[in-house]
């Protein structure tokens, strides 16, 4: 059992930021929250406290749409929309990816950098090759980090060298489930890339697939609208690109992560809460592409569940706590698109979207309610807190004006984790 003593805040739900000054958070040895105190119960009167004084603790984040192959690429580029920007940029760099020496020194900074911000869990696009993808999920493991990890399938509309058959997409996924068994905390994802790039052979194979082995599936949606048209054309018995994926078999029917969303309207809205599909939010991404504007409040309201995404590289930076930023940002900007009838989301809405709601894909995580994994990181604002801030306050300016300088120590599943190495 450890219990720890801090400023503590976490949201139970999205409109309560709950605040304990100088609390205390008793976890357990399985590595999860027993209970949040404001006075420590006198059972535990005599137990170790680590006490991380003026500190804030908060849950860790989660990233639920990045790419670790575009770790190189992240911040160049962004003066062009989506689909040149794959061609001109992004195709050619996860090629690479076939040399798994070049895969490991990319990938160890990838999870490093993971860490350096407080993502202590992540839902993550590899590329199409076996090695490179298990190589990742070693990685993530060995750090103590939890993620999903997705082989990708695609096999037209890419280059020779980022392709692969249906079959060899499903015998890659195989191996990555087999080869995560043991793993606690890291396990595998089917990932389509996205109905552009996969004939309905490999929709077929990798729904199938889903469905037989209970896999959750990631994939894109209505990012940008020359991809929505191009949609419209390679699949003319679709009725929306949503059911481009629900007539394959991967549209909820596991659990399933769709990026994005920044046009989904009408009949794909409705599929999206009949079937209880995640909408990630990725706003810095939306904005660097020229994408959209993602309609968050309307998916909140329908009880479409929605999380947050880096989206690296088309996001430009790995930062939650700044996509937090980018997502208050543009939900105001919606707000005032909407002639302000869709309300911009307030600042316990944006934590919550970051650790309880995102965290929910993994399971109990993201919170500090009993029985939910201790994933958390420490804050030590001190610089930013020079006139005695409210802890909401401190909070905010934070999620506004702090960095990885501030972040002191980061927790998963109850365990300390340290600076993960970086290879080569």
């Amino acid at each position: 059992m450890k219990i720890y003593q801090a400023n503590i805040l976490f949201t139970p739900s999205p409109e309560k930021l709950e605040v304990l000054e100088h609390g205390y958070v008793v976890v357990g040895d399985d590595g999860n929250v027993v209970s949040t105190y404001s006075t420590l119960p006198v059972e535990y009167q005599g137990h170790e406290v680590i006490n991380f004084g003026d500190r804030l603790l908060l849950p860790a984040m989660n990233d639920l749409h990045v790419h670790a192959p575009q770790y190189r690429n992240h911040g160049i580029a962004m003066d062009m929309e989506l689909l040149p920007w794959l061609n001109t940029y992004t195709f050619p760099e996860e090629s690479k990816y076939k040399d798994v020496a070049y895969a490991k020194r990319m990938y160890s900074r990838f999870v490093h950098d993971l860490w350096s911000v407080g993502t202590m869990r992540a839902a993550i696009f590899a590329t199409i090759h076996p090695d490179a993808s298990c190589l990742l999920a070693d990685l993530l493991n060995e750090a103590g980090m939890g993620g999903l990890v997705g082989l990708v399938g695609m096999d037209r509309n890419g280059p020779d060298s980022l392709s692969n058959t249906a079959k060899e997409a499903v015998d890659g996924t195989l191996r990555l489930m087999e080869h995560t068994a043991s793993m606690p905390l890291v396990s595998a994802i089917v990932t389509p890339r996205f109905v552009p790039s996969c004939t309905p052979q490999m929709m077929t194979a990798l729904g199938q697939l889903a469905r037989e082995k209970k896999l959750p599936v990631q994939s894109h949606l209505s990012e940008n609208p020359s991809e929505i048209a191009w949609v419209a054309e390679l699949e003319p018995e679709s009725t929306c690109y949503g059911d481009a994926y629900l007539r394959y078999g991967m549209f909820g029917q596991t659990p399933t992560l769709m990026a994005h969303c920044c046009y989904t309207d009408g009949e794909e809205f409705e599929l999206m809460r009949k079937n209880h599909v995640f909408a990630v939010h990725c706003p810095t991404s939306n904005c660097n592409l020229g994408s959209g504007i993602a309609p968050i409040r309307r998916f909140l309201t329908a009880g479409i569940p929605v999380a947050l995404g880096s989206d690296i590289s088309g996001g430009s930076g790995f930062s939650i706590f700044k996509v937090m930023q980018y997502a208050l940002q543009m939900s105001k900007l919606q707000w005032r698109k909407s002639q302000q009838k869709e309300a911009f989301l307030s600042l316990s809405e944006a934590f919550w979207l970051a650790t309880k709601s995102g965290g929910s894909f993994f399971g109990k995580v993201g919170s500090f309610e009993p029985g939910y994994a201790f994933d958390a990181v420490v804050v030590d604002d001190a610089a930013l807190n020079f006139d005695n801030y409210s802890l909401p306050h401190r909070l905010e300016r934070y999620i506004y004006l702090g960095d990885d300088r501030q972040l002191t120590h980061c927790f998963c599943q109850g365990k300390e984790i340290a600076e993960p190495k970086l290879c080569c």
